[in-house]
């Protein structure tokens, strides 16, 4: 299927729910779709490719092309001993992924449980939490060069995956459209529950496995994190800061139960909510713009909240937060428009 239409309204692609129009839009589902699309129409000056919009903060127009890669399908492509490896769309769901995972007791997704999202859009932000990172378990990633109008694919191992960073956030940046993703699953799994309150909420479930873990996970972010179908977020709006061991340990002298995780070459990651929550700014709202009661990570739009005012927040909140700890926070969110 094909879809290329101008003037068209964003509101229902970002979790954010940003009314915001897009010069154009062009929607495709087959990988040929995209390739053809290429050959006869062309980029334009301006692009912007778009998953599921839940990790973006919309101004009000997005001039140029919106490209939406809508690649449906899960398929098995290989198995060998100890693994099982799956190929995913890009327009999958990613927590569907995940789901069908654990119902195949296949391990290495679960504790990415209820991230929303695509799978294209995975890779791209080296998704993460309680303690697991997708860069991980990727096997290989497929797309298509924009410039040179061909398929491509690189490895895992080739991504330069880091803390929410890859390849694609730099090096490819805008100049490629993700396909899909094969995944690396494992047939006798390994579980990870040294990730904060993990352990004890799989415990209180009397059962350790895949599903128990799965439903861990759902239940910490449910009791956490807003649902964007209700409230209008992108989850967690800024990075956990890296710091020097020097700057660590004075602002532990001074906070001592300030979170800190040890990263290694006289690094720390310090827990971003900690300090935002420490500036006063958790349940802070002015108008439809403000940061969620339960959790002073994320910025959430109340209903009529436009991309500027959420954008100026993100400001003030990065201001007292570097004037306060001397740690300059970094927007996990990308500001598009």
């Amino acid at each position: 299927m094909i879809r290329l239409l101008d003037q068209y309204d964003l509101t229902a692609y970002n979790t954010f729910h940003l009314h915001s129009t897009a010069e154009r839009f062009f929607e495709f589902t087959e990988t040929e779709d995209l390739l053809l699309f290429l050959r006869y129409e062309g980029l334009g000056e301006r692009h912007l490719i778009l998953g599921g919009g839940s990790n973006m903060l919309f101004q009000k127009h997005i001039p140029g092309l919106v490209i939406h890669p809508n690649i449906p399908g899960i398929v098995e492509v290989d198995e060998d001993r100890n693994q099982i490896y799956w190929e995913a769309g890009a327009g999958v769901e990613w927590d569907e992924l995940v789901d069908r995972a654990v119902k195949f007791e296949l391990g290495g997704l679960e504790n990415l449980s209820l991230i929303p999202g695509k799978v294209g859009a995975a890779p791209v932000q080296n998704i993460g939490a309680y303690g697991a990172e997708i860069g991980e378990r990727i096997e290989l990633v497929r797309f298509i060069h924009l410039e040179s109008g061909k398929m491509m694919e690189l490895k895992g191992e080739d991504c330069h995956f880091a803390y929410r960073d890859s390849i694609f956030k730099n090096e490819l940046k805008n100049k490629v459209v993700i396909t899909s993703v094969i995944f690396r699953l494992d047939k006798f799994p390994e579980y990870k529950l040294d990730y904060g309150s993990l352990k004890a909420e799989v415990e209180k479930l009397g059962k350790t496995d895949l599903e128990s873990i799965r439903q861990s996970v759902i239940s910490i972010r449910e009791a956490k994190l807003p649902d964007p179908k209700v409230i209008g977020n992108a989850g967690s709006f800024f990075k956990n800061p890296v710091i020097d061991l020097d700057l660590a340990r004075d602002l532990t002298a001074q906070y001592p139960h300030l979170p800190v995780y040890p990263l290694g070459d006289a690094q720390v990651k310090l827990a971003a909510a900690w300090l935002i929550d420490h500036c006063g700014w958790k349940g802070y709202r002015k108008g439809d713009a403000g940061v969620h009661e339960h959790q002073a990570l994320v910025l959430v739009n109340y209903g009529k909240a436009s991309g500027e005012e959420l954008i100026d927040l993100s400001h003030q909140i990065r201001n007292t937060v570097q004037a306060k700890f001397h740690v300059l926070l970094e927007p996990e969110v990308n500001i598009i428009g």
